[in-house]
């Protein structure tokens, strides 16, 4: 009789743990993925045109739902824009012949329930999050470039990168952003080759 027990309770103990490994499974495939956020740059150009050369860009901004949660109670945020243009060298470091940063905020104010978008002293503002995203996601701007900077007969490298400056977060906010994911967005580096 006591074999017979122990043989029922170990089938029964092995058919719970399979239902167990089972039920967890189903829970994992079936829970929905968490949206990361990020920072892509989907396409650049850098021409010239009749009044100097022009930075166009169309970038893929998705905000974590950290910082998103952190935007909608009236924190921040601040987005570097980082350009450059490389000369390459065989016999040396590559040249840089452009070199620019801009800084874009993204705010949002409670009392009005507006995005804002702000570069320097001018703003815009937004009724939505995607509206302001997207808005923020398009480049277009002029590059100061010094005059004969660029060659026609010169190849050069482009690279361009957008991430969020949380040097520029309230304090507490950048104790939390250390080594955090859902604090530093960045996108990697792109890169294309220009001819002038």
């Amino acid at each position: 009789m006591t074999v017979s027990f122990t043989r029922y309770y170990k089938k029964s103990s092995f058919a719970a743990a399979l239902a167990a490994l089972w039920l967890m499974l189903c829970m994992a495939f079936d829970a929905p993925a968490a949206q990361p956020g990020g920072i892509e740059i989907r396409s650049a150009s850098f021409a010239a045109g009749e009044d100097g050369y022009t930075l166009n860009a169309d970038i893929d901004i998705t905000l974590t739902p950290v910082l998103e949660d952190a935007l909608n109670k009236g924190v921040p945020l601040y987005f570097v824009l980082e350009f450059e243009v490389m000369r390459p060298r065989w016999y040396w470091f590559n040249e840089k012949i452009v070199g620019t940063q801009q800084h874009i905020r993204l705010g949002y104010n409670t009392l009005t329930r507006q995005y804002r978008v702000g570069t320097g002293a001018l703003y815009q503002n937004f009724s939505s999050l995607p509206e302001s995203l997207n808005f923020l996601s398009k480049i277009h701007r002029r590059e100061e470039v010094e005059p004969g900077a660029l060659s026609r007969d010169g190849a050069y490298t482009a690279a361009l990168r957008m991430r969020l400056d949380i040097t520029q977060l309230p304090k507490p906010f950048q104790v939390n952003a250390l080594g955090s994911r859902d604090w530093n967005l960045a996108s990697g580096w792109h890169r294309w080759a220009i001819t002038p």
